[in-house]
């Protein structure tokens, strides 16, 4: 029998995604090799890559002008590379700081010209979304992280502004429906509704490159990526094949209208637990609550250790919060069954009526 995996990341993946991995890993498609022996610019790994990057502009909806990549170094490394490629030294990006991602991402972009913060939720320890700033017109992109893994928050209504949109999804990327053709571009780490850790998917607006007048090392150009069908390099030939099998998963369950009906359950019978238990309680406001990243506290802080261990042995692990935010997090990513978010609610009922 399985746990019941609540972890931040890497993430609950489909069982049926790692049936045919699994399978895949001694013999890919009757080739006699392992999908980790294929040659990365052989016909068979070449038509993953791309069902990858059909599924992706497909699930998305995205208009044609849309190219989408895979490439290395988690969202961290985007951190970096959107103002490498789209902020040019003396211009100015405005970011949204709501928490540790965006906090990084916001240093990284000092390194290639001005930021401005034109808001942030860091005085109350980023327990909320802010809903009032302006952006400054001259900005060259408007970034901020959708949903905020650490500590709880989501954006439920995307900002509207005349700058282009930059998003970091990593932790809600195809978890509901929205118009994803209102960014230039979204980014975001496949460890946890995409797929395995390895791979970053990238999606981007052609028209948004090409005006920076700095020199792009090769690697971190998107355009030469676009240029090369994201294969510039050898690509995380496994984590795509992975991600694949996934966004066939995805596709297979109904696409995000599906998937968003059930996250949206799933989330419900977890906040109405927290809310009506008088053992725990919710870290953010109700208006900006995740729902893929659900944080509570207990009102009995001695009975936090007690807590963690009795979810152990009822086979629910990945619950402890973060070190930043402390208490108790459940992720609850797209694969994860709604049978796992039952088990944890009947295991607070019953600690808490233990303890009460």
């Amino acid at each position: 029998m399985k746990v019941h995996n609540f972890n931040a990341g890497p993430s609950v993946l489909p069982n049926e995604v790692l049936y045919k991995a699994s399978k895949a890993l001694i013999d890919f498609e009757g080739s006699g090799m392992s999908i980790l022996e294929i040659g990365h610019r052989t016909e068979p790994f070449i038509a993953v890559m791309e069902e990858a990057r059909s599924l992706v502009r497909e699930l998305m909806q995205l208009e044609d002008e849309w190219e989408i990549l895979y490439l290395q170094g988690g969202a961290t490394q985007q951190f970096m590379q959107v103002p490498m490629n789209l902020l040019d030294s003396g211009e100015t990006a405005a970011y949204v700081d709501t928490g540790v991602w965006s906090n990084k991402a916001i240093k990284e972009a000092k390194l290639f010209g001005y930021v401005d913060v034109v808001a942030s939720s860091k005085e109350s320890n980023y327990n909320h979304i802010p809903k009032q700033f302006t952006v400054p017109a001259q900005a060259k992109y408007l970034h901020i992280t959708t949903n905020n893994t650490i500590y709880g928050t989501q954006w439920q209504s995307i900002p509207q502004t005349d700058v282009p949109l930059v998003a970091d999804m990593s932790s809600d990327i195809l978890s509901r429906q929205m118009d994803f053709n209102r960014f230039s571009l979204i980014y975001a780490g496949a460890q946890k509704n995409m797929g395995a850790a390895g791979a970053t998917m990238v999606a981007i607006r052609k028209s948004v490159l090409g005006k920076v007048t700095r020199k792009i090392p090769s690697i971190l150009d998107y355009q030469l990526h676009i240029d090369n069908a994201s294969m510039l390099n050898t690509p995380p030939v496994f984590a795509v094949y992975i991600s694949m099998l996934t966004l066939r998963w995805l596709k297979s369950q109904g696409g995000l209208a599906v998937i968003e009906q059930l996250n949206d359950r799933k989330a419900a019978l977890l906040y109405d637990e927290i809310d009506h238990n008088p053992l725990f309680r919710g870290n953010v406001a109700k208006e900006d609550r995740s729902k893929m990243n659900v944080t509570f506290t207990i009102d009995k802080p001695e009975l936090e250790e007690e807590f963690l261990k009795f979810c152990k042995k009822e086979d629910i692990v990945g619950i402890k919060g973060h070190r930043l935010s402390g208490g108790f997090r459940a992720s609850l990513y797209n694969a994860l069954p709604l049978e796992s978010v039952e088990v944890m609610v009947e295991a607070m009922k019953f600690f808490s009526l233990k303890k009460a």
